[in-house]
């Protein structure tokens, strides 16, 4: 799971095995999403490894439905997604 902040500060989440190649799809290839071809360049701002792929799908939806300060907050360190994850928040 990881966050991307675009070239407009707006923030991107998504989920991969391949956190490098996803950066450089969004970045270089057709097959970025088409919310970050209109907003490139982007930044790796965050990323959480989950133990399978539902358990990312569980913290990419958590974090979506937070509000800015929220996503900021975590991608600065100050809220844990792990700890947000085994209280059973997400």
């Amino acid at each position: 799971m990881y966050i991307l902040r675009c070239a407009d500060d707006s923030l991107y989440t998504g989920i991969t095995t391949d956190v490098a190649r996803r950066v450089n799809e969004h970045n270089a290839g057709p097959r970025g999403a088409n919310y970050t071809r209109a907003r490139r360049p982007v930044a790796l701002e965050f990323s959480v490894d989950a133990a399978n792929r539902s358990s990312a799908s569980r913290i990419e939806a958590w974090i979506k439905a937070q509000d800015r300060k929220t996503k900021e907050s975590i991608i600065n360190r100050e809220k844990d997604v792990s700890e947000a994850l085994q209280g059973g928040q997400i």
